[in-house]
């Protein structure tokens, strides 16, 4: 079989390389930044809910602007009765990201604005999406438990509101700073997969849940947002500080994937990665001595990795260790991974309409040559 091409085409597998659009929302070239301010100072002076702001508003909140959004999504902070119905009727054992992806698809239907695609509109649902998919990946983690959803509080920040929703008690304010701080990392970068995923969806005219929806579906997959599942996993396996070495050489003479290293876009290391370890580190020693052997077996799995492969960890490496700290439970990483790239998703569908190009790529054929349609009792009988 023979491959060809349109005319003056370029292939490139995965889409590497390729500049597929523009975009006024961040950008990975020396350093992420989100609409020119760089993540490290926004994880260092801002919050969560101002990041948010900033992603679908275009610039950082005064007081007063941040007081009446947040003010907007505590109002969202409950689901219509039907969709929490139906997260209890989900098969036991359902993927949290699964119930998260049907549920912000059954949201639609309970949105007034749904078919409405102007930009304040989706500003609107954005705000409502994001008040409501904490709530869903809460409500839905107590309802598999056997224990009854926690209401949101009014005067709880975002990150504090679902430590809160999940356990029934408050958090402190280290956990609360811990956990806001990677949510403001997860919230957006460029065009990832999901963030594509999304933008594809919604320039065909589509709306912002079925964007939201697709975009879910996308980062299920273990090469985009279900990488931080797997890092205790990794260390673990690893055993302690004194094995670790041994183990991680025979892991990458067997050639396997250790998941939470190397980036299609970071070559010489995720900045954000950087940001979140000595965090990550902190967490842990809150937790007790156990949780600081799993950071004292990472750092070595790390060292092993960078000198032997030249590879670096990514926002997944720290944050897996992060969220295990915080003892939360494993399944439910990416959709917090989910419940912080809302508001990136959001800006990016917002984006893609108010410039909207349907997104239709060509593809190289590597199929049979022009062949004719032969008669049914010309093509054998058996």
């Amino acid at each position: 079989m023979s491959a060809s091409a349109p005319s003056q085409a370029t292939y490139s597998p995965g889409l590497e390389g390729v500049v597929a659009g523009e975009t006024a929302i961040s950008t990975v070239e020396g350093g992420l930044r989100y609409r020119g301010y760089a993540v490290g100072e926004l994880a260092e002076k801002t919050s969560f809910d101002e990041v948010a702001y900033l992603l679908l508003n275009d610039d950082l909140p005064t007081a007063g602007e941040l007081k009446e959004f947040q003010s907007r999504v505590a109002a969202a902070r409950l689901l219509p009765e039907p969709v929490r119905q139906l997260l209890g009727a989900l098969p036991a054992g359902a993927a949290p990201l699964d119930a998260l992806r049907t549920a912000v698809s059954a949201l639609a239907s309970f949105d007034p604005e749904t078919a409405d695609n102007s930009r304040d509109a989706n500003r609107r649902k954005a705000e409502r999406l994001l008040a409501q998919m904490p709530v869903v990946i809460a409500d839905h983690y107590r309802l598999s438990k056997g224990l009854q959803p926690v209401a949101a509080k009014a005067d709880l920040s975002h990150s504090a509101n679902f430590l809160y929703m999940l356990r029934g008690t408050e958090p402190t304010a280290d956990e609360v700073r811990a956990l806001d701080i990677s949510m403001i990392l997860y919230a957006e970068h460029e065009f990832n997969a999901s963030t594509f995923t999304a933008r594809v969806i919604v320039s065909t005219l589509s709306d912002l849940h079925a964007a939201v929806t697709g975009a879910i579906g996308a980062l299920k997959g273990a090469l985009h947002g279900g990488a931080n599942e797997k890092v205790m996993d990794v260390v673990r396996a690893a055993g302690n500080p004194a094995t670790a070495e041994q183990w991680t050489r025979a892991a990458l003479a067997r050639k396997e994937r250790i998941m939470g290293f190397g980036h299609r876009v970071y070559k010489a290391g995720d900045v954000r990665a950087g940001i979140l370890k000595p965090i990550a580190r902190r967490a842990a020693a809150a937790a007790g001595p156990e949780y600081v052997a799993w950071e004292e077996t990472a750092e070595v799995i790390e060292g092993v990795i960078g000198r032997e492969k030249n590879m670096f960890p990514n926002l997944d490496w720290p944050a897996g260790r992060l969220y295990h700290s915080l003892h939360l439970d494993i399944p439910i990483y990416t959709p917090m991974f989910a419940m912080a790239r809302i508001a990136g998703w959001a800006a990016h569908v917002i984006e893609q309409l108010d410039h909207n190009r349907l997104i239709r790529p060509r593809s190289i054929y590597n199929g049979p040559a022009p062949r004719d349609v032969r008669p049914i009792s010309e093509r054998g009988s058996a």
